[in-house]
């Protein structure tokens, strides 16, 4: 007998604000359960900054929610609530018409701004609930709860999750694309030969709003080869580009071959969010800017192990790698020990 084909519902959201971060992750995870036969679609919301048609590029349907400035809103949204552009009671009321009859076997939600209580709304409407997070500072209501981030444990999700719900804690279960896998024992092999640091990449997120670009750009000055990494959607592109012409930097837009980028990279610049789980795939050592809340304590965990340097000063912190090679190799051992790139594979729905 034939296994029915599952159907599974993506609920999550890119924007300027809240970066590409969600969205990649579960493209990611949809590729591989779409592989494994599942019909695959996503919710999100129209937000300026938004990845929807990244999303349907990749051949899935998508349907989009108002963005906030499309309501005439007299309410207050607080914390992350800012990002989701509503309140959770009417996101869930406009997902659960997005739905529109069908009843998903999964539906699966990524959004720091929706938890227990939008879960609870939209219990009805699935089989089955998968959350993914990151923060373990809310109550969910759901079947399954991902969190990928180093240091994720057991205890941070005590009395706030059903006792039944499967936990899927850490870093062997980060959703890095395929292509992260099987470049790995090759940048690992890399990494073994290198001498000095020539090439740096430099990547601070799809948006970078506080153009942190500019000033890491200004600061290297031209012995390395560097290359930038910029997101379709960032506000400052066309001063990166400008400045970059005459430094002769490479920039490249929207880049999806990340993994072979880093690969030939020496040493990466970079935000603190879930592309970190990408680099120590490769085992590429890091100078690490924090640049949310929500990425203090993945930063901290990746520092404390040696295996990224956080900023305080990029020239000071640049300095001490290349006075001190045995420190890049450190870095380079710490960070492959942490990260497969196999997590998608071990997620089973």
């Amino acid at each position: 007998m034939f296994r029915k084909k599952l159907v599974i519902i993506f609920r999550t959201d890119a924007s300027l604000q809240i970066g590409s971060g969600h969205v990649m992750r579960c493209l990611t995870l949809a590729e591989a359960l779409r592989e494994s036969g599942a019909h695959i679609a996503f919710i999100t919301r129209n937000h300026l900054g938004n990845l929807n048609d990244y999303i349907k590029s990749k051949g899935f349907n998508v349907h989009s929610l108002p963005d906030r400035n499309e309501y005439n809103l007299h309410q207050d949204l607080f914390g992350y609530e800012k990002w989701l552009g509503v309140k959770q009671e009417q996101d869930a009321k406009e997902t659960i018409q997005a739905l529109s009859g069908v009843h998903p076997d999964w539906l699966i939600v990524d959004h720091y701004a929706l938890n227990e209580d939008w879960e609870t709304h939209l219990r009805k409407n699935s089989s089955k609930l998968m959350v993914i997070d990151d923060l373990s500072n809310s109550h969910h209501d759901c079947d399954v709860l991902l969190n990928q981030n180093l240091g994720s444990k057991k205890n941070d999700y005590q009395n706030k999750v059903p006792e039944n719900c499967q936990l899927l804690l850490g870093c062997d279960y980060a959703l890095l694309r395929p292509e992260f896998a099987k470049l790995r024992i090759k940048a690992l092999e890399k990494r073994k030969s290198t001498k000095e640091i020539k090439t740096i990449l430099v990547s601070m997120g799809g948006s970078d709003n506080q153009n942190i670009t500019y000033d890491i750009l200004q600061q290297l000055g031209d012995k390395f080869n560097i290359v930038v990494v910029l997101g379709g959607s960032s506000p400052h592109n066309e001063i990166i580009k400008a400045y970059a012409k005459d430094e002769n930097i490479e920039v490249i837009i929207n880049g999806r071959n990340m993994a072979e980028l880093m690969l030939n990279a020496d040493l990466a610049i970079g935000a603190g969010g879930s592309t970190s789980w990408e680099r120590c795939c490769l085992g590429l050592p890091t100078l690490l800017y924090v640049t949310a809340d929500n990425q203090k304590i993945i930063a901290n965990n990746l520092a404390q192990l040696g295996a990224v340097i956080i900023i305080g000063n990029l020239k000071e912190s640049l300095q001490n790698i290349l006075n001190d090679f045995s420190l890049w190799q450190s870095m380079t051992e710490k960070s492959q020990a942490i990260c497969d790139g196999l997590g998608v594979k071990r997620i089973k729905l």
